[in-house]
Formats: structure tokens, sequence, C-alpha cells
């Protein structure tokens, strides 16, 4: 069968899925069908030895292998892709993504040719850098078989992103862990220079400490110096943090509304469907906490989380000088959508 007839059908179903993509009355429903939709479409588009390194079964202990930092990977990377395959794996990202979030995770990949330019000026280290630097080591992975019965899910990683998508009887999502970095923070030099991806999420924290009474401040603080790193890191699995940090309860309004664009700053970078029912959740289990640690300046290495019983996100940045960071958001029982396999275990048996 030629190429352009195997593809037909799917791209049949991915024309109808575009054709109402994201409407008014979107829900949980209309995004894992559409999910699947153009899940199928990408991988008709491969070649049966690119679809052998794309695919996994979805028990496959590499679906919550996860990680942020450069590194050797399992899928396929969008170096190995033609053109056309490129475009697709980026309608798949878009399926996951708001318009806000799509932006930001395709400019943190440009950020590799920032790296690539910034460390590999030595001739003689070019190519290792290049191997190390390069915005198309992006990598793309469908777990199980994208359906509308039955669990399945899918990831994109590279370095400094980490989307995680899991589906189960095409409506119920969670899409977590969620990781975007960049670095530099803020370039600094170059054609680009002031880019910061992730400024928003630094300055809407820095806005509501600054905020704080010293009493509140003090209730607050986690630790006096920010860590390295981010508490939870690349863990497979995560708790609630303790210290917790200040409750909601004890912040006046114009506080708790920098709280809530907070949240809503990592929350809007998915699709709107899967953000508004984790603000739901969000809103129904108890109070949220906010923890800070490190200077209150811009430059000073800093550190901060939010935290409720369900949820936990967390914002670092001290390394190269306080000009690179990390952000992540956790679900305590529904990363790689746990709660809801649980949930299909317990009604099969």
């Amino acid at each position: 069968m030629h190429f352009s007839q195997r593809l037909t059908a799917p791209l049949l179903c991915f024309g109808l899925a575009l054709s109402s993509f994201m409407p008014r009355t979107a829900n949980a429903h209309d995004a894992g069908t559409q999910m699947a939709a153009i899940a199928k479409v990408f991988l008709a588009a491969l070649t049966p030895e690119q679809k052998a390194k794309a695919s996994f079964e979805f028990a496959a202990e590499e679906r919550e292998n996860w990680h942020f930092i450069p590194r050797e990977r399992k899928g396929l990377p969008m170096k190995e892709m033609t053109p056309q395959q490129r475009l697709l794996a980026h309608a798949l990202l878009n399926t996951g993504l708001s318009f806000r979030g799509s932006a930001k995770a395709v400019t943190i990949m440009s950020l590799e040719e920032v790296l690539y330019q910034m460390e590999g000026a030595d001739e003689s280290k070019r190519a290792a850098v290049r191997e190390k630097r390069d915005p198309e080591k992006y990598f793309f992975s469908i777990f199980g078989e994208p359906a509308d019965k039955g669990a399945w899910g899918w990831r994109v990683e590279g370095h400094h992103l980490a989307l995680n998508f899991t589906v189960k009887d095409g409506q119920l999502l969670r899409a977590t862990p969620s990781f975007m970095g960049t670095n530099p923070g803020e370039i600094r030099q170059g054609p680009l220079t002031g880019l910061r991806v992730l400024a928003v999420e630094e300055e809407l924290g820095r806005e509501l400490v600054k905020s704080l009474t010293p009493e509140q401040f003090k209730a607050a603080v986690v630790a006096t110096e920010a860590p390295k790193e981010m508490i939870t890191a690349a863990e497979r699995k995560v708790s609630a943090l303790s210290p917790a940090g200040l409750a909601d309860s004890e912040l006046n309004e114009k506080q708790k509304a920098m709280l809530t664009r907070l949240i809503d700053e990592y929350l809007t970078r998915l699709r709107p469907e899967i953000a508004d029912e984790a603000r739901a959740e969000i809103q129904k289990s108890g109070p949220v906490y906010f923890g800070w640690a490190g200077g209150k300046e811009r430059g000073e290495p800093h550190y901060y989380r939010v935290q409720g019983k369900t949820f936990l996100l967390e914002y670092d940045n001290t390394q190269n000088d306080a000009n690179h960071v990390h952000s992540v958001w956790r679900s305590f029982d529904g990363d790689f959508g746990r709660d809801l396999l649980g949930e299909h275990l317990k009604q099969a048996h």
C-alpha cells in the first residue's frame, strides 16, 4: 500500500479531531479523543523501525523513568524524524498544552541552541557540546495503544522539559509529572538578550513573598538557604513535604489572589480541560500552603513551593548564579495516572 493511502483513514480522523479542536464546551472526553486520534496519526506516519523506538507497553517500567537533565533517553527523538513527522509530533504536543504552554515548551527546546553557542566556542569541543546541547533531542514516546477504551499514555521529554499524560477510557486525564526549566533563566547576550521563558513563575512568587508581613514570612520560610535543587527532584513518587509553610487561611484577600495567580500560571500551561479539572480538585481539597527559601531580590538564589492535600508545585532558581530555573507540578496520587489505574484495577476485580 502506498504511504499516502496508508495514511488516508488516520488523517481523516485527524481532520475531524482538529475541526472541533478546543470547542467552548470541550471536556475531558474531547481532550482524550483528540489525543488518541492524533497519536494514531503520528504513529501511522512512522517507519516500522521508528515506531518500535516510539512505542512501549503501557505497563512498561519506562513510563515512570522520567527526568529533566541532558541524558540518554528511550523514545523517538525529533532528530530522527522527517519534517512531516516533526509536525505531527508537535500536533500531539499541542493536544496536551495550552497556547501559552506550547509556546513555553518549544522556546525551552530552542534554548539548547543558546547553550550550544555559549559552550561550543572552542572548536575542539563543538562536537561533544552539540551532542549534549541539541534542540532536536526531544523524545516522543507512546505507552499502550491510543484508543477510547482502556488506558494509554504519552510523553515528551528532553533537557528541561518532561510532560507526561495518562488517558483512561478516552476521558479521564492526568498530566503529571509536568516539568519545565530554563538555562539560562534570562539570556544575557546575543540576539535574544532579555528573554525569560519562566519569568512569570519567578515574579509571581517574588510578588507574593514580598507582600508578606514579618510574622507571615516567618511562617512561610521552610529554609534560610535555598536548596540546590527541587527537593523532590525527579522522584517517581512524591508525598507532601514538611514543614508546610504559610497556610492560605493566613493570607489577606489580595495575597490569596496572588497565590491563585501563581497556581494558575502552572495549571494554564496545560489545555483548559485538564487545568479546569485540576483547579476544581485543588479548590475542594482543603488548605494550600506557600513555602519560601533564600533571598527575596532578583538575582539571589531562591526557592518556593505550593502544596495542598493532593498536589505539589516546586520552583528552584539557584544554579548558575541564580539564572537556571527548575519548576514542576506533581500529584501525590495522580502522577502517571496511579489513582485512575488503581480504580481501574478495583473495577476489574
